[in-house]
């Protein structure tokens, strides 16, 4: 296997993943004397959050990500490399790649992110894509193009009630935003636009397993979020657990686990339901004698290291980690793009702290709160302030989670883009990425 063959005149810090995390992490490093070699399995860094307008047709995908090369074009220190790790050898500070290619590293920081878990149900992948990439927004936008394609040359009506019911499985954050954008596409984006089928009686359902969407907001938040769903059309089924998923729909157990078995015939199920952390969790685990937790989240010290290896950090998803609020008790720290950027100056910083002889930071999650937007005008914000949390919904709470997307969103180009395309497709409702490489119209 190659490797490098001399050591770098620089200390070399190796970064896996250029998600929010990974980003971050090089970003806090710019103008330090380091050699930073930034690893990603993709040519992109990609804005997660709006993910789902990719994949329903409301953003173009440039919109939402940029070239790593780009980002670090006015970063020496930086180099990046696009290959995808699938071993690490931390007795010889060393990565491996799968193109044959080793990275040797005095620091690494790990920031490779989450993946879809469907439960030890890998088989359920095929008919249930989940959205963690921009390849999975393609063939959720296909499918949901295609299914109102194939519906307009259906003659039987079951097949063609099947063509026209969308099932999202998961009432988290992706959930609800995904099943509110479907309900709007068919009730005004196609409206008048086909000549043998009425868009808007196709059905829009929302499985999810608990008791209530957004678990992770508060009680009335989370009622809010239901309620406007159902205003948009979206059918909201709760203790709805997914029991079997095939080419033809799904099946589900509903009112817990002595309910009743329900099937459900779709052409179209996303999965939203689950995530676990890369599959690079557990080599890492193996390699350095780490823990992992069940999802296969590394678990981190205090200062996101990992025990007997200070020379290697973990951030973002792939990190289960606490927060450390001085008169506090540990609180472990959410899986959302606020934390992993945080985590990533952490991580950079304390690499900089070591190489100056000092003692590391402890990292503290600054909660910025929560936001889930569900449809036009509607959507539900939590927001953490010194006199208590603000909670409100509805247009207000929109157009907050409109303006926060913005301004995260990298580079001005992307931002005046998104603005633009949001302002054309409020007035008019027009979904202008609808364009499809293949379309299949074969029956269903």
């Amino acid at each position: 296997m190659p490797s490098t063959q001399n050591a770098p005149a620089l200390p070399r810090v190796v970064i896996v993943g250029c998600g929010f995390g990974g980003l971050e992490a090089a970003r806090t490093l710019r103008g330090e004397k380091l050699d930073i070699v930034v690893i990603e399995k993709t040519n992109h860094h990609l804005f997660q959050p709006l993910l789902y307008q990719v994949a329903t047709a409301g953003l173009a995908a440039p919109s939402i990500a940029a070239p790593s090369r780009w980002l670090f074009r006015k970063q020496p220190n930086v180099t990046t490399l696009l290959g995808e790790v699938d071993g690490i050898d931390a007795a010889a500070r060393c990565v491996h790649l799968t193109n044959g290619h080793a990275i040797s590293y005095d620091h690494l920081i790990v920031a490779a992110g989450a993946t879809h878990s469907y439960f030890g149900h890998d088989e359920w992948a095929a008919d249930a894509p989940g959205l963690k990439t921009l390849a999975d927004a393609f063939e959720i936008r296909r499918r949901v193009l295609t299914a109102f394609e194939r519906a307009e040359l259906e003659e039987d009506p079951e097949r063609r009630r099947a063509l026209l019911t969308f099932v999202v499985i998961g009432g988290g954050p992706t959930g609800v935003e995904m099943a509110g954008t479907l309900a709007e596409i068919a009730r005004h984006t196609l409206a008048g636009e086909f000549r043998r089928i009425v868009p808007s009686t196709a059905e829009v359902l929302l499985v999810e397993g608990s008791g209530r969407v957004l678990q992770a907001m508060p009680e009335r938040l989370s009622e809010r979020a239901r309620q406007q769903l159902e205003r948009l059309g979206v059918k909201v089924r709760l203790n709805a657990m997914v029991t079997r998923i095939d080419a033809h729909g799904l099946e589900v157990r509903e009112g817990g686990a002595e309910g009743d078995i329900v099937r459900i015939d779709s052409r179209c199920v996303i999965w939203a339901a689950g995530v676990a952390a890369s599959p690079l969790g557990r080599l890492l685990g193996e390699a350095t004698g780490a823990e992992c937790d069940r999802a296969g989240r590394i678990r981190v010290q205090a200062d996101l290291s990992l025990p007997g290896h200070p020379e290697i950090s973990v951030v973002g998803d792939l990190a289960a980690a606490m927060s450390h609020v001085p008169g506090q008790a540990p609180r472990p720290v959410p899986g959302v793009s606020p934390a992993a950027k945080q985590m990533g100056r952490t991580a950079a910083r304390n690499i900089l702290a070591r190489r100056a002889g000092r003692p590391t930071q402890a990292f503290r999650y600054k909660d910025w709160g929560s936001l889930a937007t569900i449809g036009r005008n509607a959507a539900v914000a939590d927001v953490p302030t010194p006199f208590g949390a603000l909670r409100f919904s509805g247009y207000p709470a929109w157009l907050f989670w409109l303006f926060v997307h913005v301004y995260f969103l990298i580079g001005f180009r992307n931002r005046l883009i998104v603005l633009m395309d949001w302002a054309s497709a409020y007035w008019t409702f027009r979904r202008n990425a609808r364009v499809v490489p293949e379309v299949r119209a074969g029956r269903g």
